[in-house]
């Protein structure tokens, strides 16, 4: 997956970096927000709590997506501004491997 940015601002009033972004992946489907927000942590160098996809637009006939990135000053700042569906859609898949984990361990316990 290969990410180019085509516009990049600053929002200071809601302490946020925000992000029009290219994706470009080869035959692969369409890139998950949980890896969109691994590869934009690791080139922004921030972590992975303070960064929110709010979508991702695949292209018609390419293997091409427009998405729109943001990233926030510290968690608080995202759980203030966020609604509760987009802090769902971002960081429920994160919560459900670590309850499987959880599961999994009590399981070996037993």
């Amino acid at each position: 997956m290969e990410i180019e940015v085509e516009r990049d601002n600053t929002n200071p009033l809601l302490k946020r970096r925000e992000l029009h972004i290219r994706l470009r992946y080869e035959k692969d489907p369409t890139p998950s927000r949980k890896a969109v927000r691994e590869k934009v942590a690791g080139l922004f160098n921030v972590s992975l709590d303070r960064i929110v996809v709010s979508y991702i637009k695949p292209q018609f006939g390419k293997s091409e997506a427009i998405c729109y990135v943001k990233i926030y000053e510290s968690n608080e700042d995202l759980l203030k501004t966020e609604p509760k569906y987009v802090i769902t859609r971002n960081f429920a898949e994160e919560e459900a491997e670590t309850e499987t984990e959880a599961e999994a361990g009590a399981e070996a316990e037993a």
